[in-house]
Order: structure tokens, then sequence, then C-alpha cells
């Protein structure tokens, strides 16, 4: 009876933490209710923790075993998570994100051989059971290597070009052919050799899948990659027969494959063939061209461009994290406004290496969320625009996208800057993009180079100014 009683508030725990985590991804989207909407991801979570610990305890033949157990594992999870979060950069967010992408793969899998090993001591060992084990590591193989090679990829441990094996598309749908008759194997044998083979397979599968895609499609593969890791977790959900890891797990995939295919549409991406390791999608290598000579600006120069300016947009890329230039980049546009400019910023959907990078990145500087604009709501203004300050952007705002049809970046939608009145490129050096693509607009005649660290040439500007 107890035990019922037990198993019925867990249950209603569970019903309560999938309605803070809903609620929690409404808050998300929006900038005011971010904090909100973390309020509620957290509470759920330990709501759902607190919940299933109570339940294990209630099973368990040795609580207090199992307690040690279960605090010894959660105090060394907490210890690493808490160190990573106190001394994580912003700019290492993206591939922090993907190895936390790699650990829930790692966990389907472990669950998928720890529940095929419990279900093939008993009855439980049904044709389901044994579908929901193979689909499940196979899922969290995919997830796994392919996480891996993201963070390989996010924190230049290796090349961001794709990977372009001869045959490559066969090799994939060779690799899910595979997979399929290991499947057929494993129900009619329930031996653990085909679940072996499977998991090398898809472990292949998954680093190919993501070592395919090159760097400038690298922010939707870190969303598909968080679609794929709410699917594993899904799936160990049902090999654990929880609810709540069910539904959570299909809450992050949806959202997650949601997202994907947004940015793909602000990318004129096609969501099949990225999800696909690039298939169907012909790459592209541009041609070497000769577009004459950049020219370089001083302090001085760029402050007087400034002072005569009555609209200014400020295009933030990667390079603002990695100098850490968002508060200095605050100072002057709050100095600017005060003088009456229009400052605006212009922020592409896949600016810096994660969706919603920069976006976070001005928020933390206090930025007025009204004057923060999406591409779209610029990209007609430029035409107007007296001076656009490009602070370590290069991909998004190359006119390649939209002039070169042989550019690996061809038909990527980009903010459009060349198009203003005067253009100031804040870069360390005249180097090329993640994606590897040199720029024209560091060429063109309205287009000055302001050279050196982000956040020192802003600070000098605001003392010129």
């Amino acid at each position: 009876m107890a035990g019922n009683v037990t198993t019925n508030l867990v249950q209603a725990a569970y019903i309560v933490s999938a309605i803070l985590f809903v609620l929690s991804l409404a808050g998300l989207s929006r900038h005011e209710r971010a904090k909100e909407g973390n309020a509620f991801g957290v509470t759920g979570m330990v709501l759902a923790l607190l919940a299933t610990v109570w339940l294990v305890l209630d099973r368990s033949s040795h609580p207090w075993t199992t307690l040690a157990y279960i605090v010894v594992a959660m105090a060394v999870g907490a210890s690493v998570g808490l160190w990573r979060a106190r001394v994580v950069e912003m700019t290492q967010m993206p591939e922090l994100i993907a190895m936390l992408h790699s650990f829930v793969g790692l966990a389907a899998v472990l669950v998928g051989y720890n529940s095929f090993e419990a279900g093939s001591e008993g009855a439980a060992s049904g044709g389901l059971h044994l579908v929901e084990v193979f689909l499940g590591v196979f899922i969290g193989a995919v997830t796994l290597t392919g996480s891996v090679v993201a963070f390989g990829k996010l924190s230049a441990r290796i090349s961001s070009a794709p990977l372009v094996l001869p045959a490559r598309h066969w090799l994939n749908l060779l690799a899910l052919l595979v997979s399929a008759g290991l499947l057929a194997w494993f129900l009619a044998s329930t031996s653990v050799v085909p679940l072996l083979l499977m998991t090398v397979v898809a472990l292949a599968f998954g680093w190919h899948l993501v070592a395919s895609i090159g760097g400038g499609d690298m922010p939707v593969v870190i969303s598909m990659l968080n679609s794929y890791s709410g699917w594993a977790a899904a799936a160990a959900g049902f090999m654990l027969g929880n609810d709540l890891l069910i539904v959570t797990g299909a809450l992050v995939g949806s959202s997650g494959a949601i997202l994907s295919y947004i940015m793909c549409r602000a990318m004129n991406r096609s969501f099949f063939s990225v999800i696909a390791g690039g298939f169907g999608q012909a790459v592209a290598t541009g041609e070497a061209r000769d577009y004459g000579e950049h020219r370089e600006a001083t302090v001085a120069d760029v402050a007087e461009l400034l002072r005569g300016a009555r609209s200014v947009v400020i295009t933030p890329g990667y390079g603002m994290a990695v100098a850490q230039a968002q508060y200095p980049v605050a100072d002057l546009t709050a100095r600017l406004r005060e003088r009456g400019v229009d400052v605006r910023f212009g922020i592409h959907p896949v600016a810096g290496r994660l969706p919603g990078h920069m976006n976070v990145l001005l928020a933390e500087a206090k930025v007025p969320y009204d004057i923060v604009l999406e591409m779209d709501e610029v990209n007609d203004d430029f035409p107007d625009t007296d001076v656009v300050l490009v602070i370590g952007a290069n991909d998004t705002v190359n006119p390649s996208a939209t002039e070169e049809p042989g550019s690996p970046i061809a038909g990527m939608p980009v903010l459009e800057v060349w198009k203003a009145h005067d253009v100031v490129v804040f870069k360390r050096s005249m180097a090329t993009g993640y994606a590897g693509v040199q720029n024209p607009l560091f060429f063109k005649d309205n287009t000055v180079m302001l050279f050196g660290d982000a956040k020192e040439r802003v600070e000098d500007i605001i003392k010129a100014l």
C-alpha cells in the first residue's frame, strides 16, 4: 500500500516537473522572461531529482547503501558542473554544450547495455524492449561521436573544413543498412554480438556525419545535436520505463529540431542536407580572387566618422566574444545615444558559434533589448545608415554569399552592411572567417579596417570621443 502511495506521489511530481519544463521553454523564447524560464527549469529538475531518489529508495532493499551511491555520484557530477560553470568563458560555451551533448549520448549507450543485461535475465526481454534497447544505443552512439567532433571543430582542435571522403553519402547509407540488418539479427538471436557491432557502426556513423559538415554550418549542427541528445534521453526513458525522461527528451528533441529547421531557413540551407551530413549539397571551395587592396583607419578616423553620424548600426560576431568587448561596446552605444545618434544592433541568426550567442553577450552588458534587431529587421535600413561598425563578424557580413555563386557560403542570407555609407571593420588581421572564405567587404571603397583587439580599439574610440 505504501509503495502505491509513493508511486502515485512520484508520478504527480513528474507531471508538475513536466509542466515546469514546458514553462521553462516558453520563458526562454523571450529575452524579458529568460531568467524566469531558467528558474522554472531549475525548479522542475530539482523536483524530478528528489522524486526519483525517493522512488529508488522506496524500492531498494538496502536504502542506505543506495542513498550513499546516489550522493557520491551526484557530488562528483555537481563538483565538475560547478567548476566548469565558474571557469568557462562565454566564447567556450558552444564547445562546452557540444561536450555536454556527448555525455547524454554516452549515458544512453550505457543505459541501453544495462537495460539489455537486466532484461535478458528475465521475461522483460521481449521484442519491443529489444527494439528500444537497439534504437537507444544507436541514437546515443551517434550523438556521442558527433558531439565530440563538433567539440573538436568549435575548439579548433580539428579543422572546421568539411571532410569529403569518396562516396561519402553511400557510406552513410551503408551504415544505416548495416544497422538495420544488425537489428534483425539482434531480434532473432537476442545476442549481445549484433548490439556491439551496431555500436561500432553507429560511433563511426556519428563521427562521419558531423565531420562532413563545414564550419559555416556548425551553429546548426549544435542545434541538431541538441535534438539528437533529446531523442537519446527519450530512448533511455523508454528503456527505464520513466515517463518524465520520455517527456523531457521529447521536449528537447522536438525543440532542437524546430530550431535547426528555423536556422536552416535563415541560412538558406537544406534542413535534410545538413542533418544528413551534407547530402545532395556540392562542396564548393570558391576561387582565389584578387579583390585589390584594403584601407586602414586610425582610432581618430573612426571617432570622426561617428561624430558626424546620424545613424549607426553595430554588427557583432564571434570576435567580439573573444575580445570580451561587449561592455565597452555597450558604453560606446550609450554615449552615442546621448549625442542623439540612432544606434542599433544587427544580429545574424548564426552570429557567433551558437544560436543566441550575441544576444546573451549584449544582454549581459545591459544593452537595451529594443535596439537589438534581427537580420530581417535591419537589412533594409543599411542604405540609409551612415556608419556600420562590424565588430568581430566575418562570414555573416560577407558579400560573397550574394555575389559569388561558387562560394562555399553562396545563398546564405547575410547582413548587407556594404550598402551603408561607411563601414568600419574591427579585426585582428586579414585572416578569413570560420568558414575559411575570403571577405570582399574588406576591399570595398566604403570600407576601412581598424586592426587590433576589439575591446581596446572600442575603448580608444570612447576616449577619442
